[in-house]
């Protein structure tokens, strides 16, 4: 299996979707999707009148944000991926992480409604989403999750594909609107380590949202045991595009 994690950026690239899920059509792996789409919901959220803050990259959400969000990646962001994967002559299934067999728990108090995936010691057992592939479908699932009791809880996409990734020890793509991870001169960087995230960090070459991806990939190449892909769509038809994370 591999799961492919989409940047929020490409719901507003129609072209660059639609040559992603072409591509999609013509690859024979089991794919999984794993999307955000905070543009939308900060869209969603100012029309509604509410205010909305970040902090270290992850959206403040109080429960009464709630519905707009899930609105906005359970709902339109997630139907907008399934238009353009049956225009490719795909059959799409939306899905949150629930469905995928992820559990979540509440981050921190302070930011609300946020949650943490919870990722199973145990070895992967096939579930809905063995189901559904074996059936020829391709699981989209937002990042949307759900605790024990019932509450809905809003994931960083990105730590959201990871648990997808490591509950059933899947390879792991990263899907941005750039080419791979860039150095300070804007050239792409073909692989990366514990040693060298900390000292461009440190450097103030990778910062905000590309940090937190990058830690994150660096997260998933530890607890999955094998490198793990940041880069455009069209890293998956060549394996030596985009930037290689490992540990």
């Amino acid at each position: 299996m591999k799961v492919i994690k989409l940047g929020g950026s490409l719901l507003e690239q129609p072209e660059d979707l639609s040559a992603l899920f072409q591509s999609l059509q013509q690859n024979g792996d089991d794919i999984v999707l794993v999307h955000g789409g905070g543009a939308l919901v900060q869209q969603w959220l100012a029309t509604a009148g509410l205010q909305s803050k970040k902090v270290n990259g992850l959206r403040v959400s109080p429960e009464q944000h709630m519905p707009y969000i899930v609105g906005g990646l359970a709902g339109a962001a997630n139907k907008t991926l399934m238009k353009q994967a049956i225009a490719a002559g795909l059959k799409p299934i939306g899905l949150t992480l629930y469905e995928a067999g992820v559990h979540c728990v509440q981050q921190s108090a302070g930011l609300g409604q946020v949650g943490l995936c919870q990722v199973p010691n145990t070895e992967p057992v096939p579930g809905l989403l063995a189901d559904l592939l074996m059936h020829g479908y391709l699981p989209i699932i937002s990042s949307i999750g759900f605790g024990e009791k019932g509450d809905w809880f809003n994931v960083n996409a990105d730590d959201a594909a990871v648990a997808v990734a490591a509950t059933y020890n899947a390879d792991l793509l990263l899907i941005t609107d750039v080419e791979a991870v860039l150095d300070g001169s804007g050239t792409p960087l073909s692989h990366l380590n514990s040693e060298s995230i900390q000292q461009l960090t440190q450097a103030g070459v990778i910062k905000d949202g590309m940090e937190v991806k990058v830690r994150g990939a660096l997260s998933a190449a530890k607890r999955l045991r094998r490198c793990v892909r940041i880069g455009s769509w069209n890293v998956m038809n060549n394996p030596f595009s985009g930037t290689q994370i490992s540990e």
